[in-house]
């Protein structure tokens, strides 16, 4: 059987744009409404955690990675509120700060989903498999910028600008290592989940994590991190 002349290779930017797809599923899903992200990726040279709320997942397998979410207060707070409302909560109940536990909860547990759809679809499309550990949120200072270090042979870096349906911003940050995958055989990737079931998923497990968990997870990444 001849192989093709011109082999189908995925690098860098075609698993950012998995990633990126990933974020805007999850979100336009989870909060009923529009998330977009530039056509344009930016070249970094390292991942940060950056003022009102960042947010970091490491992943591991097949390939090693670091994925940084850092919202605005106004965008966290807007996907906060559009999700809770969306799930029938009033909104006198909600909370009025981006530093409150319940805003890190939502937001890590929608991190949490963003990546477990990633390494699904890691898993379909490129049949290799990777893990993730618990993703990590927290408020920051303006005066406080943390740098992320991870053990990557030849990192690669790169910096995305998403948009939430009124307009405020947020960055998504992948740091991994160089790689590409060549398409050797056909192959058909298996049906995607359907998405009434990922906002299932992620209704239930936001529900299921308690506040003190939260706190106790913060505390701790401080820490970690000497503070």
């Amino acid at each position: 059987m001849s192989q093709p002349d011109t082999p189908v290779v995925y690098g860098t930017e075609d698993i950012l744009r998995s990633l990126c797809n990933s974020v805007t599923k999850v979100l336009t899903i989870a909060t009923q409404s529009q998330i977009n992200y530039s056509g344009m990726v930016q070249r970094i040279s390292k991942t940060c955690l950056k003022p009102d709320i960042g947010c970091f997942v490491l992943f591991d397998g097949g390939f090693s990675g670091l994925v940084v979410i850092n919202f605005s207060a106004q965008a966290a707070m807007e996907l906060y509120e559009s999700y809770m409302l969306h799930m029938g909560m009033d909104k006198d109940e909600l909370a009025t700060t981006h530093t409150a536990d319940e805003v890190g909860n939502v937001m890590g547990e929608l991190m949490n989903q963003i990546v477990g759809d990633f390494t699904g679809k890691v898993s379909r499309e490129l049949q290799t498999h990777i893990t993730q550990n618990q993703p990590k949120m927290l408020a920051l200072n303006k005066q406080v910028m943390l740098s992320v270090d991870t053990n990557l042979d030849k990192p690669e870096a790169r910096r995305v600008t998403f948009f939430t349906g009124k307009g405020n911003i947020f960055y998504l940050e992948l740091a991994m290592d160089k790689t590409e995958f060549i398409k050797m055989n056909d192959f058909v990737a298996d049906e995607a989940p359907d998405p009434d079931a990922l906002l299932e998923q992620v209704n239930g497990q936001t529900k299921a994590t308690a506040p003190t968990a939260a706190a106790d997870d913060h505390d701790e990444l401080l820490k970690s991190l000497g503070m």
